[in-house]
């Protein structure tokens, strides 16, 4: 069995709902995962916004107004009339549920359920779509199976007992649809895996039940060895191990949720990367094998906050880093980058929110300096420490000043810091040195 996971640009129009429909017809039993439409998940965010702050009107002319999308996709999508008519009941009942909210006071546990509906009408709108098709397709509530513990991980256990017990209770299908992204914790509370979870539920389920492959469909044809949004002429990267991917899912590589390659390398399950708009191109295939030494790809990292830690007491002194990351565990921060010397050790973040906190508690014992609106570039790769011409890969960035650089760390990595109006600048540089000098 295989699982494949639609993302919200793969299901956010008729025509792509059709296109996702002819891949996954093809005779062979899977699961899919699928997100929410393109745009849903932000119009519930913006309405959840709406309800914290007070803003009824504008409220509720934003669950209208995503409400007569729906029933747009509705009478383009089911034509059958049974069918057509179960679908409105159920597009009804989620969007009044929705202003329903609008009364109610504002919540971290209401905006969890708000931003679940989204999920929960793609999936429904989908699988009857398949039964008048006539696909045997059933659909499996992810709320019934997927839950994580205490630590935000997935609960395994829970998982495998729960999706077995709902695959052999439903009537036999060809093809099990079911959300991704949403979950339950472990109150049994409605939670969710953080924006771009649909690929980690993906994984998730891999994992549990086996899977031969897991596919990440999107709206470009694989991982590609810059990004493209920046750079002229990437190119899709054909075969990737599961640290080199998991690399450039951190540091910035969009198609990927940073979290999802984890479950697969523990199961040792194939992930491949496909373009629902392409689906005959080969896509990025990642698996635990390396084929290859050097740098494969070029990805950068937004939002980064460098913080310089000072004082005389670290010189000699034991102790002092335990200090310095204590407080920001404290606070539930995690650090991306790290150098030292003699009295002063530099480290990156990518979450600020309590940066004024953590400054307060440096400062004690400290002099702190504070740099934002950084990026990490990341070069990745295996055996990245042993390329033949590190030295000429730093002097193509000469006019580019780096504020920090981490090599030899891992053998899949090297972390170049910079001002962020200079990152694509340096990607247009590494990218000619790298990729084009080399192929030409």
């Amino acid at each position: 069995m295989k699982v494949l996971k639609f993302g919200g640009t793969s299901v956010g129009s008729i025509e792509n709902i059709k296109r996702v429909k002819d891949i996954i017809t093809d005779g062979d039993k899977k699961i899919v995962v699928l997100s929410a439409m393109s745009g849903t998940t932000n119009a519930l965010v913006e309405l959840s916004n709406f309800i914290k702050n007070g803003q009824k009107q504008e409220a509720l002319k934003s669950v209208d107004n995503l409400h007569v999308k729906y029933h747009t996709v509705l009478d383009e999508l089911i034509e059958v009339s049974p069918l057509k008519q179960d679908v409105s009941n159920y597009i009804d009942k989620v969007f009044e549920y929705l202003k329903n909210c609008i009364s109610e006071k504002y919540s971290e546990s209401l905006y969890k359920k708000i931003v679940s509906q989204g999920e929960l009408l793609s999936t429904y709108i989908f699988t009857k779509y398949l039964n008048q098709e006539g696909v045997n397709a059933r659909l499996l509530p992810a709320l019934g199976f997927m839950r994580i513990d205490k630590t935000n991980d997935p609960d395994d256990f829970y998982i495998k007992q729960n999706l077995q017990r709902i695959i052999n209770s439903a009537l036999p299908a060809d093809i099990y649809i079911t959300q991704g992204f949403i979950c339950l914790d472990a109150y049994g509370n409605v939670a969710n895996l953080q924006r771009g979870g649909s690929d980690y539920t993906a994984t998730i389920i891999g994992a549990v039940v086996e899977a031969d492959e897991v596919q990440i469909w999107t709206d470009i044809d694989g991982m590609h060895n810059n990004d493209p949004r920046f750079v002229e002429n990437t190119h899709a990267i054909s075969n990737l191990s599961f640290d080199e991917a998991a690399e450039l899912a951190y540091f910035g590589a969009k198609i990927l949720h940073p979290q999802t390659v984890m479950p697969a390398r523990e199961a040792n399950i194939p992930v491949r990367l496909k373009n629902t708009m392409d689906p005959e191109s080969d896509g990025t295939l990642i698996t635990g094998e390396t084929t290859s030494e050097g740098i494969k790809a070029i990805a950068a990292k937004d939002t980064i906050t460098a913080i310089k830690i000072k004082s005389a007491r670290m010189l000699l002194a034991h102790g002092f880093l335990k200090k310095v990351f204590e407080i920001f565990e404290k606070y539930e921060t995690s650090i991306d980058m790290i150098t030292t010397s003699e009295i002063a050790v530099s480290l990156t973040i990518d979450d600020d929110k309590n940066l004024t906190s953590i400054l307060e508690e440096l400062e004690r014992f400290s002099n702190v300096e504070v740099d934002q609106q950084q990026s990490i570039i990341c070069l990745v790769g295996n055996s990245i420490v042993k390329h033949q011409d590190t030295h000429r890969l730093f002097k193509v960035l000469q006019d580019i000043s780096v504020r920090m650089i981490s090599y030899g760390g891992s053998n899949n990595n090297i972390s170049l810091l910079v001002n962020t109006n200079d990152k694509i600048k340096a990607l247009k540089k590494l990218n000619s040195y790298i990729f084009e000098l080399a192929t030409s």
